[in-house]
């Protein structure tokens, strides 16, 4: 009878304690894929939990963009802000046309691309990582409600850039001040995160 062979004891390495066998979790608010040195990242789908989580109930933040009025409402800011400009007697119509389209174009892009998550807990966090753009429509792009926001800011670009006369140095600003908010929704855009130093 041949003898089976003994493993000497320090050969396998077992560990002496139960934290060493515990594997840290991934982080739930955190999906970014990105390299250490790298500005530019890019969030991960969701998983199937998470997925999970945002079909349980309507997203209230993002749906508010198909109920009646809700595209009247940027005509209306728009007119608003004009009206508002046109009280100072310091700003010119060109000045006033192009202060109309910034200030429109830093609400709408701090609104629909800087803040993210929802002020509403009924999703238990589902959406914390994407920003009000990426929640409208589950994320597709294309739809009428995307249209309508993409198309406000340039026909503003136009309204601004002829009132102004043409002028180069405010034709620069409204061009400018237009590609801020119209690039981000492009599809190409779709879920990438630009992270400047001393801003993040």
């Amino acid at each position: 009878m041949t003898k089976s062979p003994t493993i000497p004891k320090n050969s396998i390495p077992f560990p002496s304690s139960p934290e060493k066998l515990t594997v840290p979790p991934e982080s739930a608010t955190d999906h970014r894929r990105r390299r250490s040195s790298s500005i530019i990242s890019h969030v991960e789908p969701e998983t199937i939990d998470v997925k999970n989580d945002q079909d349980i109930n309507p997203n209230l933040n993002a749906n508010w963009v198909h109920f009646k009025g809700a595209w009247l409402v940027h005509i209306v800011i728009i007119v608003l802000l004009k009206i508002f400009y046109d009280l100072f007697p310091i700003f010119s119509r060109e000045l006033s046309w192009t202060l109309t389209n910034i200030t429109y174009v830093i609400g709408s892009y701090i609104m629909f691309h800087q803040v993210k998550g929802t002020p509403f807990d009924f999703n238990g966090g589902a959406y914390d990582n994407l920003t009000m753009w990426e929640q409208i429509d589950d994320g597709a792009q294309y739809t009428p409600a995307k249209k309508f926001l993409v198309g406000v800011p340039i026909a503003l670009f136009l309204i601004s850039t002829h009132y102004s006369n043409y002028d180069l140095n405010l034709f620069i600003l409204n061009f400018i001040s237009c590609m801020i908010v119209v690039i981000p929704k492009l599809p190409s855009s779709h879920r990438l995160r630009v992270t400047l130093p001393f801003f993040s």
